[in-house]
C-alpha cells in the first residue's frame, strides 16, 4: 500500500470516529431532553380532581349522608329518609321477619292503628303513607313526657331530639325507647338485624316533626275508588 493510499485510509477512519461520536453525543441529548419532557416531577398526579376545598375520604365515609338532603331537615325529608332505611322506599316489601312495605310494619303495630289486612296494607301505598303517620302520632303520645324531658339532652354521646326519639320508637317501639331514655342508655335494644336505638337517634336527629301531633287511639281507613 503506497503513502497516498495509508492516508486516504486514515482520513476515511477518523471521519467515521467523529461521525460516530457526534452521532452517540446528539443521541443522548435527546433522551435527555425526552426525559424531561415527558418527566412527572412536580405534579400532583394522585388525584384526579382539584385539591382546593377536597375532603379527607376518611372524614366522609363517617358522616351520615341523607337519601333526599334537598328535603332537608323537614318532615317529607324524615319520612323519606326513614322509608329509604328500613326499605329503599319500596312498597311492596316484605323481610325475613316479615315486616311489610316503605316503612316495615308488624301486622302488631298495623292493629292497633285499625288495620287486619295485611294483603291489603302491602299493595296500597297510600294506606301505609296513612299508617306511617298514625303510629307517629300514637308513638309521640306514648313518649310525649320523655320527649319533654330529654330533648336536648345528651345519651350515650347522642344529643336526643324529638325527630330521632320517633324515628327509635319506630325501630325498636315506644316502651323500648322508654327504656333507653330512662335508664339513661344503659338498658339498651337492637333489632334482629342489629340496629340499635342508638343509631337510629343519630341518624334521624334534628328533623322538624313538629306537624305530627300527639295522638292517643290513632286509626286508619282508606276509602278505596268505585
Amino acid at each position: 500500500m503506497n503513502k497516498k493510499s495509508s492516508a486516504s485510509f486514515l482520513l476515511l477512519a477518523v471521519t467515521i470516529c467523529v461521525l460516530i461520536v457526534v452521532s452517540l453525543s446528539t443521541e443522548e441529548k435527546l433522551n435527555h431532553t425526552e426525559v424531561e419532557y415527558f418527566s412527572t416531577k412536580g405534579l400532583d398526579l394522585d388525584y384526579t380532581v382539584n385539591l382546593e376545598g377536597s375532603k379527607d375520604i376518611a372524614f366522609l365515609e363517617e358522616q351520615e349522608v341523607a337519601f333526599t338532603p334537598e328535603l332537608g331537615k323537614s318532615f317529607l325529608g324524615f319520612k323519606e329518609a326513614l322509608g329509604f332505611k328500613e326499605s329503599r322506599n319500596n312498597y311492596f316489601s316484605v323481610n325475613t321477619l316479615g315486616y311489610l312495605g316503605k316503612y316495615q310494619f308488624g301486622k302488631s303495630t298495623l292493629k292497633l292503628i285499625g288495620i287486619n289486612n295485611a294483603s291489603l296494607f302491602l299493595k296500597t301505598p297510600e294506606l301505609q303513607e296513612k299508617a306511617f303517620i298514625a303510629n307517629t302520632q300514637r308513638n309521640k303520645w306514648v313518649l310525649r313526657r320523655d320527649i319533654k324531658r330529654f330533648e336536648g339532652r345528651y345519651v350515650n354521646g347522642i344529643k336526643i331530639t324529638e325527630s330521632g326519639i320517633l324515628a327509635a320508637a319506630h325501630l325498636a317501639g315506644p316502651g323500648s325507647v322508654k327504656k333507653y331514655l330512662r335508664s339513661y342508655g344503659k338498658q339498651g335494644f337492637s333489632d334482629a338485624y342489629g340496629t340499635t336505638i342508638r343509631s337510629y337517634m343519630k341518624r334521624f336527629s334534628g328533623f322538624d316533626t313538629s306537624v305530627i301531633k300527639a295522638n292517643k287511639r290513632p286509626k286508619v281507613s282508606l276509602k278505596l275508588k268505585a
